[in-house]
């Protein structure tokens, strides 16, 4: 199969960096939206990089049966999605999810067969400005999927950053393994990342966040050393670098610590691993969003 329509749902950060990279393939390019958001991207399109994209806009029901899908939502939004996922797959449908975390392949995958599913994950340090995205593209590292013939040949005709891996559970778990302890201390502070470099009691929480999520790792038989090394090409993040979860309680949103925190809790339950620091991570994040959703303004 050659892969001549592709679908984006989700037009975030990340959808962003795919939109960006497959404008200039010979394909049907859509991004998936409903209602008043649908009307909104049909209108003004997508800023990214201070360039407007405009792809198709469709609904689901538009585009059932393209040849890939894309993910890109958010993991809170995943539970509501699932049924205009299952109106987009058809039979032939391949379906990547770039989602953060190491389960929502499974979730999209017991809705539609996980036959469909292409595992992946994404790296790419893409931020919000006014009204559009903004991200370095010599700097991105880009994709991460498993070998697949049609999506290789597709991607090697676009302007994204990306590779095939043997051992994409592996690379998928030590991306897990990056925002869970580099996502979740700073969150709870408020601080930049310095704070990992600077502070031997932040140090503590991401070593004891860390030996956890390892220890469920190993528990499912997976090395994590097998995963390629390399994590930048070349761009240093400042101490003042704010990671998402870190934005999300800035911007008063709800966070996406039950794709972190809360999995491995979950999972810690399946395989009697006790994970402390990753409950109490946990539960105060969430306090925070209860905080920043007013509970506690009391009169």
């Amino acid at each position: 199969m050659t892969i001549k329509k592709v679908a984006i749902f989700g037009a975030g950060a990340i959808g962003s960096y795919c939109i960006y990279g497959l404008s200039k393939c010979d394909i049907q390019l859509s991004v998936i939206a409903k209602d008043e958001r649908n009307e909104r991207l049909k209108k003004n399109g997508c800023l990214i990089n201070d360039v407007i994209y405009h792809p198709e806009v469709l609904t689901p029901e538009e585009a059932h049966g393209v040849d890939l899908l894309i993910v890109c939502l958010k993991y809170n939004a995943l539970p509501d999605a699932l049924e205009d996922i299952q109106q987009i797959v058809g039979e032939y449908t391949l379906v990547m999810s770039l989602m953060n975390g190491v389960d929502s392949e499974q979730i999209i995958g017991d809705q539609i067969g996980m036959q469909h599913m292409v595992y992946s994950l994404i790296k790419v340090a893409s931020h919000k400005e006014d009204l559009g995205y903004v991200f370095d593209p010599e700097t991105t590292i880009g994709i991460v999927l498993e070998e697949n013939k049609e999506i290789d040949e597709l991607f090697s005709q676009s302007d994204l950053h990306y590779r095939t891996t043997s051992y994409i559970q592996e690379e998928i778990w030590n991306k897990f393994r990056l925002n869970v302890t580099k996502n979740l201390p700073q969150a709870i502070l408020g601080a930049g990342v310095g704070c990992y470099s600077d502070s031997d009691h932040v140090k503590a929480i991401q070593s004891g966040l860390k030996d956890e999520l390892e220890a469920i790792a190993k528990a499912k038989g997976i090395d994590m050393s097998k995963a390629d090394p390399s994590a930048t090409r070349g761009s240093a993040v400042p101490k003042t670098a704010r990671y998402s979860t870190l934005q999300d309680l800035d911007a008063k949103r709800h966070t996406e610590i039950d794709m972190f925190s809360g999995a491995i809790m979950k999972m810690g339950i399946e395989l009697n691993i006790p994970t402390p620091y990753n409950e109490f991570v946990y539960h105060i994040i969430k306090a925070m969003e209860e905080k920043n959703d007013g509970l506690f303004d009391y009169k």
